[in-house]
């Protein structure tokens, strides 16, 4: 038998006061998938993955996480929100940040071991952060604070790891090494990433998921402008149309 898909929604849909967010979406990601999700504000990307989370839950269809319901995949996964909760003038250092990204996985409460601190050490060398682990969080810049909350995130080793616009904050270069750093991870972990950046889409991952209500999966590549100006209103770089199974795993 067949492992089970990282992701699985069958005929999900979900209305806020009787409006429309998701209608009708079915698609499954495969493990090891590279997937970026984009479309318009408001076409349903966040609540796509709060449903992976099971902050959410379905009006009709269902939604699976590696079989399972999305609540007992929860410690399998990291996750950045788009706007994190997290007080950014809390007064405690980068390293007890990031330690708390082990909490789901190991306990509620407790002393950090000997293992979460060197994930926790890990994480930040990814993000280029480990030299300064003992600064308070309070006095990072914008774009230093976002890539702390990031290695907070992989900090758990997560297998899925769902990341909604982690580059706000971020200059050019940081975004680079961002970007090489999830085109590594995902040798051996599921992404799904919520993005504006469609040069990413084309240059990093073969599978893009458009969000506008509904649901398309294509294998990305360069602009062909028809689906980027019904989706956006103007060409940028884009993606291949193409409904069919491919072998990024995603389908429509």
């Amino acid at each position: 038998m067949s492992a089970p898909a990282a992701v699985d929604f069958r005929n999900v849909s979900l209305s806020y006061d009787g409006r429309d967010v998701l209608r009708d979406v079915s698609v499954v990601l495969e493990k090891g998938d590279f997937v970026s999700i984009v479309g318009p504000n408001g076409g349903g990307k966040t609540t796509f993955l709060k449903l992976v989370l099971g902050l959410l839950r379905p009006t009709s269809g269902t939604v699976r996480v590696f079989g399972g319901t999305p609540e007992a995949a929860r410690p399998r996964i990291g996750y950045l929100p788009q706007r994190s909760a997290a007080d950014r003038d809390f007064p405690a250092r980068i390293l007890d940040v990031v330690l708390t990204g082990r909490l789901p996985g190991a306990r509620a409460f407790g002393p950090y071991s000997s293992l979460d601190r060197e994930m926790a050490l890990r994480a930040l060398r990814e993000v280029a952060l480990a030299d300064q682990s003992l600064r308070p969080f309070s006095a990072l810049s914008g774009g230093e604070q976002q890539r702390t909350l990031i290695a907070r995130a992989l900090a758990s080793e997560p297998e899925l790891l769902l990341l909604d616009e982690p580059t706000s904050n971020l200059d050019v270069a940081m975004e680079k090494g961002l970007y090489d750093l999830l085109g590594r991870l995902h040798e051996q972990t599921t992404i799904l990433l919520v993005t504006h950046d469609l040069g990413f889409v084309s240059d990093y991952t073969k599978t893009v998921v458009c969000m506008k209500q509904t649901l398309a999966c294509h294998e990305t590549g360069k602009l062909t402008g028809e689906m980027i100006v019904a989706m956006y209103g103007h060409d940028v770089r884009a993606v291949i149309h193409d409904h069919e199974d491919h072998p990024g795993g995603g389908r429509s």
